[in-house]
């Protein structure tokens, strides 16, 4: 019998390519997904496991079809990772109307559509969806007004759908990292990390929490104690992490603001 099969979208980012090079070290076959055929071709070289790949654009409704034929094709997918995602860190005013569209279209609404589409192959393997969130879907945060948006979003489509197919042999599971050592970030991102110093994980510790998560009878998974307790504080405290950042912001914005 092969081995289940696990669609992953994003993968040649940073996060992406460790998930990848960990699930094959697990027994997964693997469904790599992304833009870039020469970077997919390299991380297929470099997966243990077979591994197959998938060059296009996922805002597409064709483009998402052909992906989930060819899953099926392949015996259909057990496990999707929804990890595409793009970030921008800018003030608000500056942010442009097809930076807007890209963003949410990449970091949720792909995320939403692939969701309903997959869920098929999904219940039939009595599989599992992960959506990989973040920190600041839980926190809002200066100058991520867009991407704190889009990633609020799919926590709360995450967890609704989760209690929605809860008597159903599906998981769905969110994974939040926090800040994490990979191209997403700029170069000002990581001045402020450091001048704030906000800790940086490396991919691979993602892709752990990621595997740890799967192999758990947990819903959802924060990486980093002082994320994990800022975020609940948020919940039920938030005018504490108002003045919190409040105190942070001048030295945010003196990355941002020329």
């Amino acid at each position: 019998m092969s081995a289940p099969i696990c669609v992953l979208t994003g993968a040649t980012g940073g996060i992406g390519q460790a998930i990848a090079r960990l699930l094959a070290k697990q027994g997964w076959r693997l469904l790599l997904v992304g833009r870039d055929h020469a970077q997919l071709s390299q991380l297929q070289g470099q997966c243990e496991n077979d591994a197959e790949i998938f060059v296009g654009d996922l805002n597409l409704l064709e483009t998402r079809t052909q992906l989930a034929d060819f899953a099926k094709q392949l015996g259909g997918a057990a496990l999707l990772v929804n990890n595409a995602g793009v970030n921008v860190m800018q003030g608000f005013n500056e942010i442009s109307e097809q930076q807007i569209d890209q963003l949410l279209a990449i970091n949720l609404i792909v995320p939403i559509k692939l969701c309903q589409l997959f869920l098929p192959q999904i219940t039939a393997h009595s599989g599992t969806i992960v959506n990989v969130g973040s920190s600041f879907g839980s926190i809002g945060y200066p100058y991520q007004t867009l991407y704190c948006a889009s990633k609020f979003g799919l926590r709360g489509m995450t967890e609704a759908l989760a209690r929605e197919l809860s008597h159903s042999k599906v998981r769905v599971l969110y994974l939040a990292p926090r800040a994490t050592d990979t191209a997403i970030n700029s170069p000002q991102v990581r001045a402020m990390n450091k001048a704030l110093g906000n800790t940086m994980d490396p991919p691979e510790k993602v892709a752990q929490a990621l595997s740890d998560l799967i192999n758990s009878t947990n819903r959802r998974r924060f990486i980093g104690f002082e994320e994990t307790l800022f975020a609940r504080i948020n919940g039920m405290f938030p005018s504490l992490v108002d003045n919190a950042i409040a105190k942070q912001l001048p030295k945010i914005k003196s990355f941002f603001v020329n």
